[in-house]
């Protein structure tokens, strides 16, 4: 097996690149990043010359206000409760380029009534320093930017204690330093009806405590919880938030997202995966401290017999394609450090996972190489280039100049965690599927580019390889018919590269 191409690059530098991260947790140990909660600037203290300044008490709620001003108007929330009106439909529909400042203790309460905050579609709207609280989203829709408007900035905000999301994104949205926590579903629904949200920035957040409703339980398999999810985000920056304590995933990228970077994170004890990256493609991790994910979900996978691994970061039916547009044509995570998560990393496809398949459980979706879905059916599937592009594939994906800890004492762990994984399921279904048999488990293992290379390993490291009910030791990892981790050091011990 090949080295893949940047490994003589990391062979020179990767001691440079791989970060050290405190290993305890909390607000004081992360430095700047994300640690937003109980901890806003005072801004907007005045009203800024020309604003319409807001009293419940003389003028009525703020939708009124917004209703009656032109487009392009500030408004200035002095510091009290503001309230919209006695309905579950009373919200604020900003014009085009409407801003909202909040003073320091301006706080914009649902009363559990009301079930969003700012709605509908307009353009280039900016909320800065609210805390908005207490409105009652339903599941799947959320309480600011309810409708997915274009281009909203949304910084130095509290959004908690909702139902639903804290906030669905739009394109170009740009939410900057707010906290996000303790919301019934999501921190933040990046999802659009159309697919049409590009350039996504999310920086400096706090995110945490979401999905307080817990959605998972009460709706086994919906695939809608966590600290955020995205869905069909054409580019999204990811940097500088602490996501911690979520109920589920800490970040959840599910189906034809694309051109995604996660750096200079602090992603810590999210009861499910850290990062959970599905069936979309061109994906850069780097740079960021990883720690204590996954517990809660490993552990009750390995209560139950299954034996999964399940991990920090998990990619399903994901991988880089140089055919569809992003910064990078592969999945390159590096330069993390890893810390007691129940595993590490997995690498997953389903063989019975594709266009058209029974098995899909993003219904009526196909991958970006493929217009019409239903040309994913016998007999053309069979046959090139149908055989290949209607699959989401895990491939061309590296990962290297990471650092991978854990303790092996950790109450549960039983030989459960501390794996990093690369494996499919036997292809069984349906009946018409070309991708039967060890196909896929032979692809995803030798034949689609997947590498390991040049990473530090302290601890007992297990790993994973073609099949769930294989595990192999580092020596065997490294050599024949795997081929894994080049250049790796395990406890300090490097061998000749």
């Amino acid at each position: 097996m090949p080295r893949p191409h940047s490994a003589l690059v990391v062979l020179l530098v990767a001691a440079l690149v791989t970060p050290v991260f405190p290993a305890a947790a909390g607000a004081t140990d992360i430095g700047g990043t994300g640690a937003v909660c109980d901890r806003q600037p005072a801004l907007n203290p005045e009203a800024p010359p020309g604003a319409v300044v807001v009293d419940p008490a003389v003028d009525g709620d703020l939708s009124v206000k917004t209703q009656s001003s032109p487009p392009g108007t500030t408004f200035w929330l002095p510091p009290g409760t503001h309230r919209l009106a006695e309905d579950g439909f009373g919200q604020v529909i900003p014009k085009d380029g409407d801003t909202y400042l909040g003073a320091p203790g301006a706080v914009l309460d649902g009363r559990g009534l009301n079930r969003a905050a700012f709605t509908q579609q307009a353009q280039d709207v900016v909320i800065r320093g609210l805390t908005i609280e207490n409105f009652v989203a339903p599941q799947d829709q959320g309480v600011v930017n309810h409708d997915s408007g274009a281009h909203w900035v949304i910084e130095h905000n509290t959004i908690q204690n909702n139902g639903g999301a804290a906030l669905m994104a739009g394109d170009r949205q740009e939410v900057r330093a707010n906290c996000l926590r303790d919301n019934g579903q999501y921190g933040m629904n990046a999802y659009r009806p159309d697919n049409a949200i590009t350039g996504l920035l999310v920086e400096g957040n706090e995110i945490s405590g979401n999905n307080v409703d817990d959605w998972e339980t009460r709706n086994p398999g919906c695939g809608c919880s966590g600290g955020i999810k995205f869905w069909a985000v054409n580019g999204a920056d990811i940097r500088g938030n602490w996501v911690h304590h979520n109920r589920g995933a800490g970040l959840w990228a599910d189906t034809n997202d694309n051109d995604f970077l996660i750096e200079d994170n602090v992603i810590e004890d999210n009861d499910a995966e850290a990062i959970f990256y599905e069936i979309s493609y061109n994906l850069v991790i780097r740079h960021n401290a990883i720690r204590r994910n996954n517990v809660v979900a490993g552990s009750r996978r390995a209560a139950r017999g299954d034996n999964f691994p399940t991990a920090a970061i998990y990619l399903s039916e994901s991988g880089g394609d140089p055919r569809v547009p992003a910064r990078t044509d592969v999945i390159d995570i590096y330069g993390n450090d890893f810390a007691d998560n129940w595993s590490a990393i997995t690498l997953w496809e389903n063989a019975d996972r594709f266009c058209n398949s029974p098995a899909n459980t993003s219904t009526a979706t196909c991958t970006k190489l493929v217009t019409d879905r239903n040309q994913c059916a016998a007999p053309g599937i069979a046959t090139r280039p149908l055989y290949d592009d209607c699959r989401w594939k895990t491939q061309r994906v590296e990962i290297h100049s990471n650092t991978f800890r854990f303790d092996p004492d950790r109450p549960g762990c039983a030989g459960m965690c501390g794996r990093m994984a690369v494996l499919s399921n036997y292809g069984t279904y349906p009946a018409w599927s070309p991708y039967r048999g060890t196909l896929v488990q032979e692809a995803i293992a030798h034949d689609q580019d997947n590498y390991w290379y040049s990473n530090h390993y302290v601890g007992p490291w297990t790993f994973v390889a073609g099949d769930s009910s294989r595990t192999v030791t580092p020596v065997q990892w490294q050599n024949e018919p795997w081929n894994q981790d080049d250049c790796a050091s395990f406890d300090g011990v490097t061998p000749q590269c």
